[in-house]
Parts: structure tokens; sequence; C-alpha cells
């Protein structure tokens, strides 16, 4: 199954279409590290990651793993461990997955930049659960918790998520 992602902000899947958060930086097809920007492409449904402390473990065809207060994900290019997950504290810089604000209870990890990593090209993309307000994400696709546990219900390897080109990338 192909979930799309309309540069206006929308996510569809079966017959069904909700709103969605993307990047500050917009929807771009030449995504960097730091840019903000919801990189265009297809992009295979890697594994779930969520919060034992915060929902029951997701129903999904998709490998679902719980993450702790020492989960991270580096995101310095000149590391070894660029774009992967680490255990924080960590020499690098890396995100803390185990956020207060309730975006990172649930993730599905998307496989862009990660076979092998190139640094530079972005890190953390993810799709995860949105702010009250869709306020923008730093390059992920956010819907709400509810709707993300939907549809992880039909979800399954070989699933991907696909990011349009905003029209004017078409050309």
């Amino acid at each position: 199954m192909d979930i799309t992602v309309s540069p206006a902000g929308t996510l569809s899947y079966g017959d069904k279409t909700v709103r969605c958060a993307l990047g500050r930086g917009g929807v771009r097809s030449d995504k960097h590290e730091g840019d903000g920007a919801t990189p265009v492409g297809c992009y295979p449904l890697r594994r779930v990651l969520y919060r034992t402390d915060r929902l029951a473990e997701p129903e999904t065809g998709l490998p679902v793993i719980a993450i702790g207060p020492s989960d991270g994900w580096c995101d310095a290019p000149e590391d070894a461990r660029y774009n992967q997950p680490v255990t924080l504290p960590y020499p690098a810089s890396a995100e803390a997955l185990w956020r207060e604000d309730g975006l990172y209870d649930l993730i599905v990890v998307l496989g862009h930049n990660d076979d092998p990593p190139e640094p530079g090209s972005g890190s953390a993309i993810f799709w995860h659960v949105a702010r009250p307000d869709y306020g923008p994400t730093e390059g992920c696709v956010a819907i709400p918790r509810d709707e993300l546990v939907e549809i992880l219900k039909g979800c399954g390897p070989g699933d991907r998520l696909c990011i349009s080109a905003p029209d004017a990338d078409r050309r």
C-alpha cells in the first residue's frame, strides 16, 4: 500500500484523507540536514517505535519496538551513526526520542537516507504524532495520534509513504 502525502498538507490512504503537518522548510526534492524540509519521494515504512507509558503496543504488520528515556537518533552528518538510533547520552548530536510533548509517543521510521545514510542528506525523517495546532515539523510528516494508530493497523512490509513534489518541482 502506498500512503500519499500532498505538499498542501493532506495524507491519503484507501478512501480516507486527513490533514497532516509537514516541515517548516516546505516539501523539497533536494533535502539537506537542518533545512526543515519534508523530502519528496516514496519511503518504505521500516518499523514502529512507541512509548509504553502512553499507549498500548500498536496493532500493525510492521516491526514494533518500545522506546525508553535513553533512546535517541543521531543527526550529526560527520558521525558514523548518522541517521541511526543511538543510546543517550551520545557524544555527537542526537535527537531525544523520549519527548514530553507527545509528538514521539508513536513514530514510524521511514526509509529516507538510510541504505546507506549519506552524510548531510537528512536524518530522523519520521511519520509521527502532530501538534494539536498542526504546527510545522522539522521535516517529518505528522498526523493525529488516533489516525496514526488506525492507519498502522493496515500497514505491513512493503508499504510506503509517498510525498509528492510541489507543482513547481514537477515541471
